[in-house]
């Protein structure tokens, strides 16, 4: 007879009951280790919180109150209530600087000194707290609340000057500091807060004496190089640890000299604007020894166009063999600057350079690309980062065939930054800065602190690390010229013409390298470069987490760079992020800002698609942005153009898009690209006119490519839903 279902169903429990009765309590220790005639008693500690939002003149908190038993046997459980700014008034953040302590908000102090400057200035914040110091709380100076004011205004201002001090430096002028130190607490904290602030108001005054000429911290620290005097041979006699120990040395040295809160969104998105050019120097400064050594990579590979291929094969394992011990040492920038270059088109389609490098070190060479892989949203590169973030060595796999450790030497671990910058630009860019009655949304900032207490985190290990430098491979470092990316196309072709190259290897290259000149303002484009380096996210918090799974990852990098002809300027270039075609964090799809040429709030829809070309060497793709106005024969010159063609035979080409399945759909001649298009893809192929489909045509992965769904729209819809 059939049981019945809620007969089915209790005996299930029943028998679940009883394997839980055997198994005993999961997850409570005792200390019982023999039968006892005592009755064991099984106690599990009560957490009760309730969390509520209060709201007053110009702030809102979040209340937390917790209630905890500690023992069965305490008559009354323990209370305890914390109040944490949740949004504000600018005037109110600033005086809750000197309540947080109170209230229960111990990391709000932190949390606003790493973040202000994205919503205030620190002349503001100064006038605020110097009103509020001139009517200080109690009646005399012994009374209670006085002493309780002195000694948190004493502890804001010696955090403020350990920690950013330069803030107080950037003033120019000491009026607001010389308003402020009468007013500060006669102890010993307040008068060593007093002489500190008097010493940099001395520096100041005299600074406005001398009439010193601001220094541009952002300009680059490498002096031309002279063409004549670069053999690019010289590399293979410097030993692989050896170069790698001084770009290590390089890395470490800029990475310290880090400014976290330069990698806000907020501040990194406006770096290109009007008298905002040094606003992030340190973060440049970064960006600009990832492209000096990812052009320093590609110069000494193709420089010399008259090595045999034997010889330009040991350039390339030269190369893999340094990539091997930056991974060694934590070394992550300098190792995807040197595995960028090395899947950069001018290198990547050498067949014959490839055909003669090493087995092994193409092995080796695949598996260190891997750890930079968009596979499930980056997650091998994440999973190292964190697991060897503050660890003494690397956690080196077996697979990467690493014969011997580094040494004893304790290592810092160097990452590579455009993770943090992605994870800032996609928070500022998702979540809002205000909320809709004008108050400043501050739970935002706790969140971009998340981020920036992870870099000094790591920052905090390289701190003891110690180097040797080794002048004859620096000097051959600085001696490296520059290329621009239509010059090492051009070095590549004469090393193996477009009729000879093919490459066979099966690695699909992640990151192209491009360039432009540090700065330079640009006109807009329907179209922008975005095979860029920074391109990472990271995983730091369960938000971030939540929207790289709906914007699908973006892989077009909060650094793009540039893909037009280089211009007269013979300085070393650095990666910027493409304005257009040439630069601008703003038009950067993780980014999530609408390009300059769509009217706030009215722009038209966008979205980015990657093209690649049925020539020989057309191995890579390149990513468009297409917009709801542009029609097919200008995405078509402008992927021509990205390719290295003649954008004027943009008419003998057609636009097809790959779809699943190995299906195919044909773009229109004059058609709309953006409403042609379907969704499913956004990988395309150039096509000429009446050329059969290569039976090796495959889409990449849908989860490797890039969107623009009206990012910003996106992003605060998301925000709302998980929030």
């Amino acid at each position: 007879m059939k049981e019945n279902r809620g007969d089915g169903l209790f005996s299930h429990v029943v028998k679940i009951s009883r394997k839980l009765a055997a198994l005993g309590p999961s997850g409570l220790v005792t200390s019982k280790v023999e039968s006892s005639p005592m009755k064991t008693t099984w106690y599990c500690p009560l957490d009760l919180s309730s969390v509520s939002e209060v709201e007053e003149e110009g702030v809102i908190y979040t209340v937390v109150v917790k209630q905890q038993n500690v023992s069965p046997t305490s008559p009354v459980p323990l209370t305890s209530r914390s109040q944490c700014v949740k949004a504000g008034t600018e005037e109110k953040l600033v005086l809750h600087l000197l309540h947080s302590f109170s209230m229960g908000d111990s990391s709000f102090v932190s949390i606003f000194l790493s973040t202000y400057r994205s919503f205030t200035t620190t002349k503001k914040v100064l006038e605020i707290l110097t009103n509020r110091l001139e009517h200080p709380p109690g009646d005399n100076k012994g009374s209670q609340s006085r002493l309780s004011f002195n000694k948190a205004v004493c502890s804001v201002f010696s955090a403020w000057l350990a920690e950013y001090p330069e803030d107080f430096q950037a003033l120019g002028d000491p009026a607001p500091i010389l308003r402020l130190t009468p007013l500060l607490p006669t102890d010993p904290s307040g008068s060593e807060v007093k002489s500190r602030l008097l010493k940099i108001a001395e520096e100041l005054s005299e600074k406005a004496l001398l009439c010193d000429s601001p220094t541009d911290s952002s300009a680059s620290m490498t002096t031309p190089s002279d063409p004549a005097k670069f053999d690019a041979t010289n590399i293979l006699g410097f030993r692989g640890q050896l170069i790698a120990e001084q770009l290590t040395m390089i890395e470490t040295e800029l990475f310290l000299r880090l400014v976290p809160y330069h990698c806000l969104g907020s501040l990194w998105s406006q770096r290109d604007k009007k008298g905002r050019k040094g606003v992030c120097w340190s973060v440049w400064a970064t960006v600009q020894q990832f492209n000096r050594l990812a052009n320093a990579v590609t110069a000494s590979c193709l420089w010399d166009t008259g090595l045999r291929t034997q010889q330009r094969a040991r350039l390339l394992e030269k190369w893999i063999s340094v990539a091997e011990e930056c991974r060694a040492r934590k070394n992550f920038s300098s190792l995807y600057a040197i595995v960028s270059a090395l899947q950069s088109n001018p290198i990547h389609r050498l067949r014959r350079t490839w055909a003669d490098t090493d087995r092994e070190a193409v092995r080796r060479y695949e598996e260190l690309s891997d750890i930079f892989s968009e596979k499930d949203n980056y997650s091998q590169s994440r999973e190292l980062l964190k697991e060897e973030g503050t660890s003494k060595f690397a956690n080196l796999d077996t697979k990467m065939n690493h014969r011997k450790q580094t040494g004893s030497v304790v290592q810092g671990t160097v990452p590579y930054l455009g993770i943090f910058l992605t994870d800032l630009t996609m928070l500022d860019t998702a979540v809002k800065d205000r909320l809709e009655n004008g108050y400043i949304n501050f739970d935002k900032r706790r969140r971009e602190f998340e981020v920036l207490a992870q870099i000094k985190l790591l920052q905090s290990s390289c701190k003891n690390c110690s180097f040797v430098r080794d002048e004859p491979f620096l000097q051959w470092y600085d001696s490296v010229p520059t290329l621009s990316e239509e010059e090492s196309y051009r070095l590549s072709n004469q090393i193996e013409g477009l009729s000879e190259a093919s490459p066979s290897r099966t690695l699909n290259p992640t990151v192209v390298i491009t360039r432009c000149p540090d700065h330079v303002p640009s006109e807009t484009s329907p179209a922008f470069e975005n095979e860029g380096v920074f391109d990472l996210p990271s995983p730091v918090n369960h938000l971030l987490s939540k929207l790289a799974k709906h914007m699908k990852s973006p892989s077009v990098s909060c650094l793009d760079v540039d893909s037009s002809p280089s211009s007269t300027d013979n300085t070393p270039s650095a990666l910027t992020s493409s304005t257009n075609v040439v630069k601008s964090h703003r038009r950067s799809v993780s980014c999530g800002n609408t390009p300059a040429n769509s009217s706030q709030g009215a722009g038209p829809d966008m979205r980015i698609i990657r093209i690649r070309m049925d020539i020989q060497d057309g191995n890579l793709y390149r990513s468009i942005l297409v917009t709801s106005n542009d029609k097919t024969p200008s995405i078509v010159s402008a992927a021509l153009v990205k390719h290295n063609q003649d954008p004027r035979e943009a008419s003998r080409y057609q636009l097809i898009q790959l779809l699943p399945d190995g299906k195919e759909l044909t773009i229109p001649a004059t058609g709309n690209v953006f409403y042609a298009m379907t969704s499913s893809s956004v990988d395309f192929e150039l096509r000429r006119q009446g050329m059969m489909t290569p039976l090796s045509s495959q889409p990449i992965s849908s989860e490797t490519s890039a969107t623009f769904p009206r990012i910003k729209a996106k992003g605060r819809r998301l925000v709302r839903t998980l929030f």
